[in-house]
């Protein structure tokens, strides 16, 4: 008795919490987020939890304290391995960091697949579940392009990043984005070695609405007449709208973004961003665990889309106001379907 007391006593301080209850036997999957409070990784504890009920498996879940932290992750990773878990969901914070750990679970027999953030390099997961970043940030580049018309010969195209961080999903959308506009990323994995003109710059957000603000007021000071932005998700988004707005340039400048959540497709349907690119965390997680469950039954390990190096989750374009050639959906169904 006080052995099993320990090692509950040991999970709790390691911040997981159990989806449900089941004898050894049982298939065991863990769930590693970043956090546990972005409403991302809320969602994709959402999918995978109601996955594992439908078909039986035990879910142990764990996240890192704040975005970044990756030492969390790899004491989760030690964690599942120890526990005999079959396989690993995981959203990698540093993802060169963390293959040595992802490395030692799959010597284990442990089927380890990347959800939403491919590792580097890619292969050193079983699999990556995720939605196609680039295509997600073609999509909003090509609606800008359209929405602009004549106009976006001349733009002036502001980039509101994720992090310094390279490679990572903020480089796919961001250089995306560049090929829709029709913007030579140059380097496909580097941010900041373009030289088209109508950039006006780079700035970092870490993904937030005051980093977005803060960001956004940078550029400006580079030049007011910015009226082209790319925000790395709908919550830099909207800080970059309140700085706008607090110096009276809402309605100059387009904004365009990549997540929708039911917050940021509000957020189209009340003109704060006038397309995003949505995504499915909650399939990408459920999809994850119906993989693990598979290879504990048959040993088959899943395999990418057809062309791409990932499971493609998919993507689609949300606005109310749809380009000809670029294929969208409706914020009502948007709102529908949002993060689902």
């Amino acid at each position: 008795m006080k052995s099993t007391v320990s090692a509950i006593l040991g999970a709790l301080a390691l911040g997981v919490s159990f989806a449900s209850v089941a004898s050894a036997a049982d298939t065991s999957v863990c769930l590693i987020t970043k956090t546990d409070t972005n409403p991302f990784f809320v969602k994709m504890k959402e999918g995978a939890t109601a996955k594992a009920k439908e078909v039986g498996v035990t879910l142990k879940s764990y996240a890192g304290k704040i975005d970044g932290d990756s030492e969390s992750q790899v004491a989760a990773i030690e964690s599942c391995i120890a526990d005999g878990a079959k396989g690993i969901l995981i959203t990698a914070s540093d993802t060169k960091g963390i293959v040595p750990s992802v490395k030692k679970a799959r010597d284990a027999g442990v089927l380890v697949i990347a959800l939403d953030t491919p590792l580097d390099p890619v292969d050193s997961a079983d699999a990556t579940f995720a939605t196609d970043n680039l295509l997600a940030g073609k999509l909003i580049g090509e609606w800008a392009k359209g929405t602009m018309g004549e106009k976006a010969k001349d733009a002036k195209v502001g980039f509101l990043d994720l992090t310094p961080d390279q490679p990572s999903v903020d480089v796919l959308r961001d250089q995306g984005f560049m090929i829709g506009f029709g913007i030579d990323p140059k380097d496909p994995n580097k941010i900041g070695d373009e030289v088209d003109p109508r950039i006006v710059g780079h700035d970092v957000t870490n993904g937030n609405e005051e980093g977005g603000r803060k960001a956004m007021e940078n550029l400006l000071q580079k030049d007011p007449d910015i009226n082209v932005i790319h925000t790395i998700n709908e919550p830099a988004a909207v800080g970059a709208y309140q700085a706008l707005k607090a110096v009276g340039m809402e309605q100059n400048v387009l904004i365009v973004s990549v997540d929708g959540g039911c917050p940021g497709v509000k957020s189209v349907q009340d003109g704060v961003i006038g397309a995003t690119s949505q995504q499915y965390p909650l399939m990408m997680a459920a999809l994850g665990v119906e993989a693990i469950k598979k290879f504990a039954d048959t040993g088959e390990k899943p395999k990418p889309t057809e062309g791409k190096s990932f499971f493609d989750t998919g993507v689609s374009l949300v606005t109310d106001k749809p380009v000809e050639g670029v294929p969208s959906i409706s914020v009502k169904e948007g709102l529908a379907k949002c993060w689902g």
